[in-house]
């Protein structure tokens, strides 16, 4: 699938050099543009919960680590399903990129790639994702399947309604609930408490990336808990965040967590605090920063879980 032009320019969000920029085919770039693989970071967002709640049921279970098939199964399936997801977006979008600074880039908006080529390539990397998803048992299968509804609607979401960020959550955050049933082949409190504190850590931070387009999209007549929020998101961010943290000690209580992932906890609701007492939201550059740093969160919470599972396997507890 060629782009209608033999370029494209490094989008304003991606970080300076990476791996598409400097080494993608001409012909590929825009493409690769398009599904993120420029920004990874909303991949990582969208990989954390599912690699979470694999790894907090396995700890249920007293396993001393994760199954790692599994994590390179969710692996794949996240970064191809979010770029799809960001394909039908741009689609949806496409309009409203043209006029907004930060997207008016975008390789649909710029005219690098055509609305055609691009449910081409979305449908291909939603066949990816479908025989990643094939992989796990009937009921995976199926909630996995019951997300479609949520990202289909989603990016109609701030058209109508100043919470589009509640419906990224409920959407983003799904993988919660998928990595436990892919142990399980059911739900349980844990998993659905885990997938609650997800959802409201994207609101917080997902919060913090709209307010770079908040002029725009209030020009647009767009909505946004950025734009909802305003003076106040500072507040709102912390609320949201603190009930994270709460939502996740409970689910870490529920799936027989011990010390180890709660010191984990602690070191991530400091850095939660460092986000919101050092956010200027009128500071593009700043928002950025303080939303990608969210992959430290990430990390920090997967890797105090296999610790946790590490610790109580050698320590013989369950």
């Amino acid at each position: 699938m060629a782009s209608t032009q033999p370029d494209t320019l490094t989008l304003p969000d991606a970080a300076p050099g990476n791996w598409v920029d400097r080494h993608a085919p001409a012909g590929a770039k825009a493409y690769l543009q398009l599904a993120r693989f420029d920004r990874p970071i909303g991949s990582w967002l969208l990989l954390f919960p599912c690699w979470w709640s694999l790894a907090l049921a396995e700890l249920n279970r007293g396993r001393p680590y994760p199954n790692l098939w599994y994590l390179a199964l969710f692996f794949i399936g996240a970064f191809v399903m979010r770029g799809a997801g960001c394909t039908y977006n741009d689609i949806v979008d496409r309009d409203y990129d043209r006029r907004v600074a930060r997207t008016a880039s975008r390789p649909i908006a710029s005219g690098a790639v055509t609305v055609r080529n691009a449910f081409i390539w979305a449908g291909a990397l939603s066949l990816i994702g479908l025989a990643v998803l094939l992989q796990f048992n009937r009921f995976t299968v199926v909630l996995g399947m019951g997300s479609l509804v949520l990202i289909a609607i989603y990016p109609f979401m701030k058209r109508f309604t100043s919470w589009p960020q509640l419906v990224l959550g409920l959407t983003f955050k799904w993988g919660a609930l998928v990595g436990w049933a892919a142990v399980y082949g059911a739900l349980d409190p844990a998993a659905i408490v885990l997938y609650a504190g997800c959802v409201l850590w994207t609101i917080g931070y997902d919060t913090i990336y709209a307010h770079q387009d908040a002029q725009d999209d209030a020009l647009l007549g767009l909505r946004s808990t950025a734009l909802k929020f305003g003076t106040n998101s500072h507040n709102w961010i912390g609320g949201f965040y603190g009930g994270a943290v709460i939502l996740w000690a409970i689910a870490a209580v529920l799936a027989n967590a011990h010390l180890v992932f709660f010191l984990a906890l602690a070191l991530v609701t400091l850095q939660l605090s460092w986000q919101v007492s050092t956010l200027d939201t009128s500071n593009a550059a700043n928002c950025l920063r303080r939303f990608r740093s969210n992959r430290d969160v990430g990390w920090a919470i997967f890797l105090g879980l296999l610790a946790d599972m590490a610790v109580s396997a050698i320590a013989g507890l369950t």
